[in-house]
């Protein structure tokens, strides 16, 4: 007997394969995992750096649209698990029934949310300085990554992360969770008040600079009309590279106890 289908979502600037050792743990206790890119990613991380072209203009949209379109050959609605926007782009398939239940790690601002943290702009400046990028694939430097992805580990795991799963990424998202509340039909926008929806964890990184802990605690509180089930767990020493830093397992096994209590 299958079982239940697991689908991973990565965010910007890390391949899919970065979710390999996630996937392998999930495959164990049971699940069927799959972490299909982006549009246009290609099949490893040095053919998107090659290619960078094939992955730009890309919006919020065309993200869900996409899982959207793998969800629909999955058989069954998947337990969503994403990182970063990747976390956005699972309340989105949440909200609108398209997956039974998401983990949110991390998670890229949603519609609603007014205050990001200094640490926040300062990344997002990256591509937002220059309105000429938004139609444009972004890659970070070494040092811009290290600032925003891995600024809780070692300079050494750092450089490693870096070259292993960095690639070029789509700017047009983060020009569209900027302007998410100065736009009635933002696609930033998440159906929060979903009262049948399944259950939804977000997690928080107490050292991240990409989302720093306030906006995951901001985006509970964005569900605060629904009763559908929305829980927040912290991860006091983490940073944005949590997912795949050496500490990866820890939070994995959080997101599998939790499935676990949830009954999922």
């Amino acid at each position: 007997m299958a079982g239940t289908p697991v689908l991973f979502v990565h965010g910007l600037w890390l391949h899919a394969d970065s979710w390999g050792a996630w996937a392998d743990k999930f495959r164990e206790a049971g699940y069927e995992p799959s972490a299909p890119g982006w549009p246009g990613d290609g099949a490893t991380a040095e053919e998107t750096r090659d290619n960078a072209d094939r992955v730009a203009n890309h919006g919020i949209d065309d993200v869900v649209a996409h899982y959207a379109s793998v969800i629909d050959g999955l058989g069954a609605k998947p337990i969503a698990i994403g990182h970063s926007f990747g976390g956005l782009i699972v309340q989105r398939l949440l909200g609108e029934d398209r997956a039974a239940a998401a983990v949110a790690i991390d998670p890229a601002p949603i519609k609603g949310i007014l205050y990001l943290p200094p640490s926040a702009l300062r990344v997002a400046s990256i591509a937002l300085r220059n309105p000429v990028n938004r139609k444009k694939a972004i890659a970070l430097t070494e040092s811009q990554f290290r600032y925003g992805f891995t600024n809780a580990v070692s300079e050494e795991e750092s450089a490693e992360l870096y070259e292993r799963w960095t690639i070029p990424s789509p700017a047009r998202p983060l020009f569209e969770a900027a302007a998410a509340n100065f736009s009635p039909g933002s696609p930033a926008r998440v159906n929060t008040a979903n009262k049948l929806r399944g259950p939804l964890l977000v997690t928080a990184g107490g050292k991240d600079n990409t989302v720093p802990a306030a906006i995951s605690h901001a985006t509970v509180k964005q569900y605060a009309h629904s009763p559908a089930l929305t829980e927040l767990k912290e991860f006091p020493s983490r940073g944005h590279s949590l997912t795949i830093d050496s500490g990866w397992s820890e939070v994995a096994d959080a997101v599998l106890d939790w499935l676990k209590a949830k009954g999922l």
